[in-house]
């Protein structure tokens, strides 16, 4: 398989906590976003919206938006699983994965800050407005939404991660990364840290990927 990914996207940082769960090993294509590597008529070609990330199976099938990915790997390589199997609880696990991967992320998205700054011509101030925003009121959702949950395992549906810490540790690292204060939202934090206390999440980090800009 190939992966094309960028180091700093909360998209691509997803699947490669899944790839290491599951100990699936894959060839890794950088895509530089800051650069416009993702608007090249090569990249375009594998994927018309220009996003990452993008999977090329073993079979030349490219595959796209990092929830689709992850789900044909839970099916593709079953163990250990990502989704539980009763279904009220998938839903629950695909819902509160969908409001970080479709409600909160899109608008952190960097062609999202670059129409603000650029046709918008906000600045730096009313930019950080517009992340703190969008990223503390999702996480808050995050957080009260967990609440709710009964069971007393460190993750966030239980006592193995699967696609809820999947997508909640990047978004975490994206409020870190853009000074969005979180440290009052407890369930949030400490399900990051027992991920993050975890090879396969650590190794996922941004901070250890071979295309890392500091």
């Amino acid at each position: 398989m190939q992966f094309l990914g960028y180091f700093r996207s909360s998209s691509s940082y997803r699947c490669r906590i899944a790839f290491n769960l599951k100990g699936v090993g894959y060839q890794f294509q950088s895509v530089h976003l800051k650069n416009g590597a993702q608007k090249s008529p090569e990249f375009t070609e594998l994927n018309p919206q220009r996003l990452l990330p993008v999977l090329i199976t073993d079979e030349g099938e490219a595959l796209y938006q990092s929830l689709a990915i992850l789900e044909w790997l839970d099916e593709t390589h079953p163990t250990p699983p990502l989704l539980p199997s009763d279904p009220v609880a998938r839903a629950k696990v695909r819902a509160f994965s969908q409001i970080i991967a479709c409600e909160i992320h899109p608008l952190q998205n960097l062609r999202v800050l670059s129409y603000l700054r650029g046709e918008l011509g906000l600045d730096e101030g009313a930019v950080n407005a517009w992340l703190a925003r969008w990223l503390r009121e999702g996480l808050e959702a995050c957080e009260g939404h967990l609440a709710k949950e009964a069971h007393e395992g460190p993750f966030c549906f239980g006592n193995a991660p699967g696609l809820a810490d999947i997508c909640l540790v990047p978004q975490v690292f994206s409020a870190q990364r853009f000074g969005v204060d979180i440290t009052d939202l407890t369930r949030v934090s400490a399900i990051n840290a027992a991920c993050q206390a975890l090879p396969e999440f650590a190794a996922a980090h941004p901070a250890k990927q071979p295309d890392f800009e500091a």
